[in-house]
């Protein structure tokens, strides 16, 4: 079948019209005409007919086969574009008109987080990223997004997989770079006993892992995991969310820094390990909110041994269940707000109802944030500032920070 890509899907598929339905179309862009076996609605090998000016050759030679990246065949101007007509798309999807004011993307070679998958075989190991679209594993030498120093973990996650894998089973490990080196955080394997930690233990000192932790328990803390945020240095918890490149981290930090201004007294929703809540503390006191109590434990520490930041206080809290409420949120001058995937839908049409002037909202989701975006010009806000943040290259996932302000 010969078909001509109309869009990209959410999921960066191509999507074309066929005889009997839309079709999705990997690794193609918008305007090619391509050729291919159609099964279940999709043709997983097409050949393409007529290339798009925008098609490059995709720099790793893993891309065909690995699952991390679905867009290295794009130049790197149209996926920032399409990165941004993602959001734009979503917004207008509830009536709001928007203009983004840049696009800050992160190199190659800068991610600083990422999860691992590590199964054992007849013939030993593998570890890898999952395939598209499968649980088949892909092994990733020479991977153009992770940190070298992540990816010289790979022989420790080898060994890893071969000391604690069951023979069905498959342990995701996650790994963080931190200012004293890499953590180790897996999760799936085999139940700890006594044998199983003290190799884990010998592992960690061969590879010279900063802290390492199997499940819920911490196996090897050789030194502080500690993340830099603004002036204070922080150690979270294991396995805890940070953001993906400091390239990125930076961006975010820098927006949320400039768009809440001169606001003496901010509350900071979702606050996490203080990504935002510690660099804010340099200009104004901040109050911060986080479901999770060890991370917000995580904060405190990092706030009392910093030097030079006003009052950090904090409240853990589910802002899913209990959002702060309008009287609440009229303590503040400004809020941050950075919540997961599913938005904060609760806790915005609590800020709807206040009388807040200024919200900064920090989002993984653009399609929550439209429907959030639309509650808060429903009521009465304007949407004055909005940067796309691309932190997951040649990835289909978006991330964004935008400015509200009450009129």
């Amino acid at each position: 079948m010969t078909l001509t890509i109309d869009r990209l899907s959410l999921h960066a598929d191509g999507v074309a019209h066929g005889p009997e339905g839309t079709v999705h179309v990997a690794m193609v862009l918008p305007g090619e005409e391509v050729e291919g076996e159609v099964e279940a609605g999709r043709i997983a090998a097409p050949r393409i007919l007529t290339p798009s000016a925008d098609r490059v050759k995709p720099p790793c030679p893993h891309y065909r086969a690995c699952g991390g990246c679905v867009l290295q065949h794009g130049s790197d101007g149209f996926v920032a574009g399409w990165k941004a007509s993602v959001v734009l798309n979503a917004l207008a999807q509830r009536g709001i008109e928007a203009t983004v004011a840049r696009v800050e993307t992160s190199p190659e070679f800068s991610r600083r987080r990422a999860t691992l998958a590590g199964r054992r075989t007849k013939k030993g190991t593998l570890v890898g990223f999952h395939a598209r679209a499968s649980d088949t594993l892909v092994e990733v030498p020479g991977c153009r997004i992770l940190r070298p120093e992540l990816l010289a973990m790979v022989p420790a996650l080898q060994e890893a997989t071969a000391l604690g894998a069951s023979r069905k089973g498959e342990i995701a490990f996650a790994l963080t770079l931190s200012e004293a080196g890499v953590e180790i955080a897996a999760k799936g394997g085999k139940d700890m006993d006594p044998a199983l930690f003290e190799a884990l233990a010998g592992l960690a000192r061969r590879h010279d892992l900063a802290r390492l932790s199997w499940g819920e328990e911490t196996v090897a803390a050789r030194r502080p995991a500690q993340q830099v945020f603004g002036r204070a240095r922080v150690t979270p918890p294991p396995g805890a969310f940070l953001q993906a490149t400091a390239e990125g981290e930076a961006a975010l930090v820098g927006f949320v820094r400039q768009a809440v201004g001169k606001a003496a007294r901010v509350a900071d929703l979702f606050a996490g390990c203080g990504t935002f809540a510690l660099p804010l503390a340099e200009t104004a006191e901040v109050h911060a909110v986080e479901g999770e109590a060890a991370m917000l434990a995580a904060l405190d520490r990092g706030w009392r041994e910093a030097q030079g930041l006003k009052r950090v206080t904090h409240e853990a809290r589910d802002l899913f269940r209990r959002p702060l409420l309008p009287d609440e949120i009229g303590r503040f001058d400004a809020v941050v707000i950075d919540p997961p995937r599913a938005g904060a839908e609760a806790q915005i049409g609590e800020i709807a109802a206040s009388r807040l002037g200024r919200l900064v909202h920090v989002s993984c989701n653009p399609v929550t944030f439209a429907r959030d975006a639309r509650r808060l010009l429903d009521a009465g806000f304007s949407l004055e500032e909005l940067i796309v943040v691309d932190q997951f290259r040649w990835s289909a996932h978006v991330e964004l920070a935008a400015r509200f302000e009450r009129r």
